[in-house]
């Protein structure tokens, strides 16, 4: 028993001597700094993966931890950098980026000069985010350059440039007061008379209160609010409106003239069972005798609702032609507006619009006049300011106009969506970003366009 005892002091004796010599022999902080730097990069792997999924704020956080367990690991402010961005906090964004670039020299990954490009440009940087794609277009492989659209993102900037040479905006865009913007998303504007409108929110009194586990953002409903002419402000904001919304995505996107008849977007694949939707599918309401809406009932045409997304449907004040957005043919493009005539009561076969409207990037929120001559709709593939820009064109019978960018009146550098133009008014509603400080929100923006001429093309 005592030589076993003597033989363990030994040999803790030999342990602090062995540790003693090591640490006199390296940095003092290298042992903990060998563990924190795995576990931070460990940390990192656990992002990226959450962050592959969509899990932004699931992967900021393991970002953040990895920051605080190496703090010179330029990877972790990268990652930070890239889930800011996807969360549309372009300040944030660009900070970390910053500091990514900093902390790792020549060991930053090249792609970081092109997150720079975008958050500056975002930001309204024009002349230093193109030097910083410039940068970016020199470091990265061709085919790394091309995924990314650099070439694009550079000819955006330079477009925005031009549009801001042509000094002030025919229209003025001004943020719509009250309780119709709410910090969180909201956006899609239909209008239901001269006072009244609904929009679609991501707020946290969503119906059910329940988080899209992809982007972790509440999902959609449906709200209504009226106009206060003494006041200047849209009030009285309610998603308690009849049985449009449910626990999933809800998203009404157009209304008959007379405002009994609407189209909307579903997606209740969140809570099974036999009524849920495969998808986000489009969907016809009707109002009851009671001035409440009936529950919507998903449209049974396999050429209009599929196992992809399909949503954002406008139709003609005659109810006969509808165009919508789908990214069935995801593989070649991202989204793409199909048009479908009415025959009787059921619908007929939806086409996709010709390639010189759809692109291989994003087309989307479409407006067609009642009178279906002009198409308003949303575009990355067209050239534009940046993001997503809002684009007229011409329905000429047998064929189609080229598509119009609207210009610096009604775009900016972010993405613009959900356009939707008063004629008998001279006005149009968007939906748009609103910066404060280093984050964002989508709000709603009301532009007077009395100076507004249809394109000739």
């Amino acid at each position: 028993m005592k030589n076993w005892i003597r033989v363990v002091a030994l040999f803790v004796l030999l342990l602090s001597s062995s540790t003693r010599a090591f640490s006199m022999s390296t940095p003092p902080d290298s042992t903990t700094n060998i563990v924190d730097k795995a576990s931070a990069a460990y940390l990192i792997e656990e992002g990226r993966t959450m962050f592959t999924e969509g899990r932004m704020k699931d992967a900021l956080i393991k970002f953040r931890q990895a920051s605080v367990k190496d703090p010179n690991n330029w990877k972790a402010s990268y990652w930070i950098s890239q889930c800011h961005y996807r969360m549309d906090n372009y300040g944030y964004a660009l900070k970390y980026a910053q500091e990514a670039l900093k902390s790792g020299d020549e060991k930053t990954n090249d792609e970081v000069y092109f997150i720079l490009g975008t958050c500056y440009h975002r930001l309204g940087s024009l002349d230093t985010a193109i030097v910083n794609f410039q940068k970016a277009k020199t470091l990265l492989s061709k085919r790394r350059a091309t995924e990314l659209l650099v070439d694009h993102q550079i000819a955006e900037c330079e477009f925005a440039l031009a549009e801001r040479a042509k000094g002030t905006p025919n229209f003025s865009r001004d943020r719509l007061q009250g309780t119709i913007n709410s910090g969180y998303d909201d956006y899609n504007v239909v209008l239901a008379g001269e006072n009244t409108l609904y929009f679609t929110s991501r707020r946290n009194n969503t119906t059910g209160g329940g988080l899209n586990p992809d982007d972790q953002r509440y999902f959609e409903d449906t709200y209504r609010c009226t106009y206060d002419a003494e006041m200047n402000e849209w009030l009285d904001a309610t998603n308690e409106i009849g049985k449009i919304n449910s626990p999933g995505f809800d998203a009404l996107n157009y209304l008959s003239p007379d405002g009994l008849y609407g189209m909307m977007t579903l997606n209740t694949t969140i809570s099974g069972g036999k009524k849920a939707t495969k998808g986000s599918d489009l969907a016809e309401l009707k109002m009851s005798n009671k001035d409440t809406w009936n529950s919507p009932k998903v449209i049974k045409n396999k050429t209009i609702n599929t196992s992809y997304f399909e949503g954002s449907a406008t139709l003609t004040a005659d109810g006969n032609m509808m165009y919508f957005v789908t990214d069935r043919k995801g593989e070649k493009s991202s989204t793409d507006i199909y048009v479908v005539e009415k025959n009787g009561n059921s619908w007929g076969e939806a086409k996709p619009l010709p390639e010189s409207i759809n692109t291989t990037g994003r087309e989307t929120t479409p407006f067609i006049t009642p009178d279906g001559r002009y198409l308003f709709f949303s575009s990355d593939g067209h050239l534009g300011m940046g993001g997503l820009d809002i684009y007229v064109v011409e329905n000429k019978g047998g064929s189609w106009g080229t598509p119009v960018n609207l210009g610096i009146s009604v775009n900016t550098v972010n993405n613009d969506s959900h356009f939707v133009y008063e004629a008998a008014n001279k006005k149009a509603f968007i939906s748009g970003y609103e910066i404060v400080g280093d984050k964002s929100s989508i709000d709603i923006y009301e532009i007077e366009m009395s100076k507004f001429v249809f394109p000739a093309n």
